[in-house]
Order: C-alpha cells, then structure tokens, then sequence
C-alpha cells in the first residue's frame, strides 16, 4: 500500500507537470495571431485566455474524459501492469511536449497522450485491452479509440475547411466596409479570444483527469473509472497556470511564420477554432487545440491569398504532427518496458 501511495502522489505530480505543458504548448497557439495582429497586447491576450481556460473545467461534463480514460481497458489487470501503461503514457506525452517546445514547433499533447496509452497498452497487455471501436464504427457509431482518432485527426481538416469558410464569409461581408471598421474587429476579438480559451479548458483539461482517473482505478483505489472533485480542480488549475507563462518560441513560429496576420485573420481563426472544440467537446470527442489552431490558421489564409502562405513552414508543422502518435507509441512502449523492469 505504501508503493500504491507513492505512485499516486508521483503520478498526480506528473499530471500537473503533463498540464503544464499542455497550457504552455496551447497558449501560444491560442494567442499567436492576436499578438501577431497587433490587435490585442501579449498580457492581455494571455490573462483572458487564461481565465476562460480555469471557469471552463467547471461549466462542461466529463465525456471528453471518460473516452480518454476508457479505451484501455486496465480494470481486469495487475496494479503492477496497469500502473505502468498510466505513466508509461504520461512520460510519453510530456517528453514529446518538451522535445518540440525546444524545437519551437506547435506538438499536440492530447495525440501524444493516446500514442502513448496505446504504445503502453500494447506493450503490456496486447491488443485484447484496447476499445479499438471497429465493430461500433461498422454501426455508424464512434467509440473507443475510433472516436480518439476521430477527434485527433479530422478535427484539423475541420479546423481548416471552417476557417476558410469563415474568413470568405468575412471578406464577402467586409468588403464594402472601410478601415474604420477595425475598432470593431478589435472589440469582437476580446471575445472569441475568450470563446476560444473557454473551449481550450473544456477539451484539453479533461484528458489529465482521465489519467488520474485510470491511476486511481489502477492501483485498486476506486473500482471503477472515476474522476474526483480534486482531480478537476488540480487539472484545471496546472493547465492555467501553463496557459499564464505561454510558450515565444511557438507565438513566433504561428504567429509570424505562415503569412503576414492581420486582425481580421485574428478574429477569424479564434471563432473557427473555437467552433471546432466546442463540437468535438460536445460528443466528447477530444481534440488538440495546437492543430486545430494551426489548420484553421491555414484556412482562413487559403481564403484570402494562398500564394502568401508560407506552405514550407506548415509542411514543417504537419510532419509533426504526423509524427506525434507513432513516436509517442514508441516512447510510451520504451517508458512501460523500463517501468516493468523497475517493479519486477
């Protein structure tokens, strides 16, 4: 009992770091064109994202959580066993975070937390373990990790188709306007801004409670998948307190990087994005707000003027992403491996 307790002071440790990160990455994606723009100052930018990614924790339900938390089954197997695929997936996910925040590229926490629960899973108990969903998805119906991939990575294809609907729909309506319109913009923006934090803390909050909540169940403390009072709150909290420091090195990269952000592009990737996750949110999909972010970015510069996009730079972005789930994979196997043999 002194280990298990150990272990779930080490882990929750471990989720408050995985969060951090998971705020540092997602702020920066979340402010870059605001700050690019010019539109809004960095600490303000920051201070109201940050706020809406606290009160949203609190204001949804857990289904984004119970997808995550379920579709590695780790209720019929050893402490010993289920214990390593928990942090073998959560050292995965914070060493790919820090390894692509050096690198200054946008990563995804939530791809690199289900590469690395199935890289473990896989590891330690085979596939029988895994929900993988293909008989559900047969039915028309997503669940398990179907519905994991399915908000992972087709949410970046909607991020990008809605924002180029959105930004068109803006120059359509725009155009007869003159600059004197930008006061406006400027004002809307506090508030997508604001949307788009609160669906931040709505989505990505929950996947670090999933982690406690399957820790829990795994060391025998509670028998079933449960996600306490305390779990929201030091969830919600770590990822807030990633989202206040943000990372410069990612705002560089998105905010300067792919095209020249003016305040209308600001406006136009916060309520596309923001769209994007309150969907996904909605039938507990989870989604990673880095790429969803990002490909809404894209569009809404393919609206406007695709030969102005700087498309080598977000070929860049892309294979990381591309990347992200089978190298998580390997590094949740590899983190497993070594934690068996540490506990053996």
């Amino acid at each position: 009992m002194e280990h298990v307790s150990i272990a779930l002071v080490l882990v929750v440790a471990a989720v408050a770091l995985y969060d951090f990160t998971n705020g540092f990455h997602d702020a920066a994606d979340m402010v870059a064109a605001a700050i690019a723009s010019r539109a809004m100052r960095p600490a303000v930018a920051i201070g109201i994202v940050s706020l809406f990614t606290l009160i949203a924790p609190f204001s949804v339900g857990l289904a984004v959580a119970d997808t995550v938390g379920t579709f590695v089954e780790i209720n019929q197997v050893s402490e010993r066993t289920g214990e390593a695929v928990v942090i073998a997936a959560l050292l995965a996910a914070i060493s790919y975070n820090l390894i692509t925040w050096l690198f200054g590229y946008p990563s995804s926490s939530s791809n690199s937390l289900a590469g690395g629960l199935v890289g473990a899973g896989l590891y330690a108990m085979g596939t029988s373990h895994i929900n993988w969903g293909i008989d559900a998805l047969a039915a028309f119906e997503l669940q398990g990790f179907m519905k994991v991939l399915a908000g992972l990575l087709v949410s970046p294809l909607f991020g990008f188709i809605i924002g180029f609907i959105i930004m068109k729909l803006f120059i359509a309506i725009l155009k007869h306007f003159t600059c004197h319109i930008r006061p406006l913009l400027v004002i809307t923006q506090y508030f997508s801004v604001a949307w788009l934090g609160f669906s931040h803390g709505a989505n990505d909050a929950q996947k670090g409670m999933a982690i406690i909540g399957m820790m829990l169940l795994a060391s025998g403390t509670t028998p079933t998948f449960t996600i306490p009072d305390w779990a929201v709150l030091l969830c919600a909290s770590s990822i807030t307190l990633g989202t206040m420091f943000g990372g410069w090195r990612i705002i560089k990269t998105l905010g300067f990087g792919l095209y020249r952000l003016r305040t209308l592009h600001a406006v136009a990737n916060q309520m596309g994005s923001a769209l994007v996750n309150s969907i996904a949110t909605s039938i507990g999909a989870p989604t990673s707000t880095t790429q969803v972010v990002t490909a809404t970015l894209l569009g809404n510069g393919a609206a406007e003027k695709p030969q102005h996009v700087k498309w080598k730079t977000a070929a860049g972005i892309m294979a990381g992403w591309w990347l992200n789930i089978p190298v998580s994979m390997l590094l949740g196997s590899g983190y497993c491996y070594l934690y068996l043999i540490i506990r053996s």
